[in-house]
């Protein structure tokens, strides 16, 4: 079955409502041609729809991958944000370098939090050793990095990411456990501290 109907049904939809219900049933299809029409949805201003749009895409996993990094867009954080939201979900390696950048120095406080969030939690299966060892130290860095974010939700982020991370890298394991102590002790948001000390719980 052809999805043509689908991405036509995105495309004319007129309200909020149904553009929701027509990236919904778009995304149900799982056909790899929906990709571009998904990708196209995160930039839209509308929530609902890029949310089903990135369920979409992450169920149809690594083959979304290379259009995803193809079309991240320049321009538009909103659409940023939630294509690395989809990227860190699917965990695909290929969307590491974007990932670390976009932690590290993108401007838009939600594109920062979508992948510091998903940082820790690639695929490690589809990387040789010394592939892992490379990524972790530079997944490692940055995060440690973040962790001093001005934007709490961000550093909050973070946390999650180290956490995933120090499940996965033992190398690093007790340098993220003291900073964690340091950010449950010290940072001034009490959302962090919280969230870092349940990072710390056994």
């Amino acid at each position: 079955m052809t999805v043509s109907p689908l991405i036509q049904a995105v495309e004319q939809a007129d309200s909020a409502p149904r553009l929701t219900a027509a990236v919904g049933a778009l995304a149900a299809a799982k056909d790899a041609d929906a990709i571009p029409t998904l990708i196209q949805v995160l930039g839209y201003n509308n929530p609902g729809a890029a949310v089903a749009a990135v369920e979409g895409l992450v169920q149809l996993g690594e083959v979304a991958v290379p259009k995803l990094l193809e079309q991240i867009d320049g321009y538009n954080y909103g659409a940023r944000a939630w294509a690395n939201r989809a990227l860190a979900r699917i965990g695909d390696p290929r969307a590491l370098n974007t990932l670390l950048e976009a932690a590290r120095s993108d401007f838009a406080l939600s594109v920062r939090r979508a992948a510091a969030k998903g940082l820790g939690s690639l695929d490690w299966s589809k990387l040789s050793e010394d592939e892992i060892n490379t990524a972790q130290k530079q997944i490692f860095e940055v995060l440690m990095q973040v962790c001093e974010d001005p934007e709490w939700v961000v550093r909050y982020a973070a946390i999650v990411g180290l956490e995933a991370l120090g499940q996965n890298a033992e190398e690093y394991r007790s340098r993220i456990e003291n900073r964690l102590q340091q950010l449950a002790q010290k940072d001034a948001e009490m959302a962090v501290r919280a969230r870092s000390q349940l990072a710390l719980s056994p």
